[in-house]
């Protein structure tokens, strides 16, 4: 029976994938054969490799490396957080000088060279500290110190430099083989978004079982080999592609032209925008961009932020001298530089939402640790393998979602998504609420039986808490990269999607601000804090566990106000541009007749 359930599961996996392969090929000619190189490759191989890393690094600094408790605690946590802040730096140095296939090519050896060094120092005896049993002789065990110490931070911030360097480039390459002026393929990159996102999932389930069991039954050399083998596995499938590819060559800096907007916007402050727009500088029809960074075409004005428009209007000397980029810009770099900021307040709405992602993978896991997991007679549930129960559903739900949710909703509202990227994340936001209002209701139940009957209760008890943050994410993440990527120029795709990925980074360190501020708050001269207490029957996780809940239902309050107040640059509407494409389409067809009566 247990063969016909895992042969099942492969092959739904294998159907589900080419499923939403066969729906975003059509039409596409020769980038077909680009998605299909890069999506089941790189994107399921490196999350799978460096997920297999980090979720069972504590157990590798701690048995292995003898670093107490609370420095191994620091080494993971800084090891996460740099990953996700140095895909700020991908992101840059592929709009600006390199591209994002060759940035995912360099960083991906980066990446693959940590995975070896690890390897080898983990299957070598003399480049660690002599065996020792931390729980029961911690104070006498030798911390790994001098070229032990180098070698193991040297290949741990290879592997976050080239992971971090990676993210934002994987997806953005990805979405670049889908042309937005191409109304078919249009369609299909909403499509592409969840099929990423299903690979991501596969990849994380794999790492958090397979990867995983390998680790702690055949030891962290072999599993750090075969994050390796995954990495390199990645980039082989990358590579194939590369006859294929749509590379978008880098624009030069992306922050230049920021700069110049806001210095020529504060130079001409004391000067009168024009009633008109028409009058601002770029405004016309055909007018050249001073930069060609932001360059894709020219953007309509708005109303919004109107100071900066004073960096597009033309002074007296500007109409004889030669325009100086730091003292007249253009309306599509003015108008970016809007986006940008308007953007920020729909990004700050999803660090709580990962600040309960946080909670999930530490104190959930602990929940279930001090619960009952006999599975079976001789079976027991790892307690970090149930961060694996949302991709488990991930990977059936995203398929359907994409077959049948997205071309309902396509034909009610009209969009080429089913719903807006800005209603993805309003659904995605909302339902994470629930997963802490479960979370707390089944640590009340557990931690009520342990301390009145001393009694376990199973581990699945805490199911529905990752079952319903799982879902949420397949609306909030993939909806945030696509608002994201949707909303920018050419140029500045890749750093875009890299700032999407800082809300991971931001929420952690939320995370640790509460859990120190509420055990400050809490905490008395005849009590601790909540969340001060090694052991769970006595700290209160369930009122944490019920803040989370009411500062998360708070945030979806503020996050609609936001998104209402949000408002899409018509250039960048897809209801207007699908409107230019199709009058295009009809010019053009006028055009041929006119010359076929000719």
């Amino acid at each position: 029976m247990q063969v016909n359930l895992s042969s099942f599961g492969f092959f739904w996996v294998l159907f589900t994938f080419f499923h939403l392969i066969e729906l975003i090929v059509p039409n596409l000619q020769k980038d077909a054969d680009a998605f299909v190189g890069y999506c089941p490759g790189i994107q399921a191989f490196e999350i799978m490799a460096i997920a297999a890393v980090g979720n069972n690094l504590i157990t590798y600094v701690f048995n292995d490396l003898h670093f107490s408790l609370p420095k191994s605690a620091n080494t993971v946590t800084n090891f996460v957080g740099t990953i996700f802040l140095l895909s700020l730096l991908g992101g840059f140095l592929s709009d600006s000088y390199i591209g994002s296939f060759w940035t995912i090519i360099i960083f991906g050896f980066v990446e693959l060279s940590g995975f070896i060094l690890l390897s080898v120092q983990a299957h070598l005896q003399q480049l660690r500290p002599p065996k020792c049993n931390m729980r029961t002789e911690g104070n006498h065990c030798e911390e790994a110190r001098g070229l032990q110490a180098l070698i193991f931070f040297l290949a741990l911030y290879l592997v976050a430099l080239g992971s971090g360097c990676l993210k934002p480039n994987m997806l953005s390459h990805g979405a670049d083989q889908f042309s937005r002026d191409d109304t078919k393929q249009s369609r299909k990159l909403s499509s592409y978004f969840n099929a990423a996102y299903f690979s991501f999932s596969l990849g994380e389930l794999f790492a958090l079982t397979v990867l995983v069991w390998v680790q702690t039954n055949s030891g962290m050399g072999l599993g750090f080999g075969v994050s390796a083998a995954a990495m390199a596995l990645g980039l082989g499938s990358l590579i194939c592609g590369f006859t294929f590819y749509r590379n978008k060559p880098p624009q030069g800096s992306i922050f230049t032209p920021i700069l110049q907007v806001l210095v020529a916007a504060i130079t001409k402050r004391k000067s009168v925008c024009p009633s008109k727009p028409e009058l601002l500088h770029g405004s016309q029809p055909g007018s050249p961009n001073i930069n060609s960074s932001m360059a894709v075409g020219n953007l309509l004005p708005t109303a919004r932020f109107r100071f900066l428009d004073k960096a597009c209007i033309i002074t007296e000397d500007g109409m004889t001298r030669k325009e100086n980029p730091w003292r007249l810009c253009t309306v599509t770099q003015v108008e970016q530089v809007k986006i940008l900021i308007s953007v920020i307040p729909i990004f700050a709405c999803t660090i709580i939402f990962n600040t309960i992602l946080a909670q999930l993978q530490t104190f959930s896991v602990q929940q279930g640790s001090i619960m009952n997991t006999q599975l079976t007679k001789n079976f027991k549930v790892p307690p970090a393998s149930l961060q694996s129960i949302p991709y488990i559903m991930l990977i059936f739900v995203v398929p359907l979602y994409d077959a049948v949710c997205v071309p309902f909703a396509r034909r009610i509202s009209g969009t080429e998504s089913g719903i807006s990227p800005l209603q993805r994340i309003a659904i995605g936001l909302f339902t994470a609420t629930f997963s802490m209002v479960a979370a707390a209701l089944i640590e009340n139940k557990r931690r009520k039986m342990a301390a009145f009957s001393d009694k376990q209760i199973s581990i699945f008890w805490i199911t529905p808490q990752f079952l319903i943050f799982g879902l949420s994410e397949m609306f909030t993440a993939v909806g945030l990269i696509e608002f994201f990527y949707k909303q920018s120029l050419a140029g500045m795709q890749s750093f875009l999607t890299a700032v999407t990925y800082c809300s991971y980074s931001f929420g952690f360190f939320l995370s640790s601000f509460l859990v120190s501020l509420v055990n400050k708050i809490s905490s008395g001269k005849s009590h601790k804090g909540w969340l001060s207490d090694n052991d769970l029957n006595k700290d209160r996780l369930d009122l944490f566990y019920w803040l989370l809940a009411a500062l998360s239902l708070l945030n979806f309050c503020q996050y609609i106000f936001w998104s209402r107040w949000y408002s899409y640059n018509p250039s960048l509407d897809p209801t207007h541009l699908h409107k230019l494409h199709k009058e295009d389409a009809e010019c053009n067809s006028r055009s041929s007749a006119d010359g076929t009566v000719l």
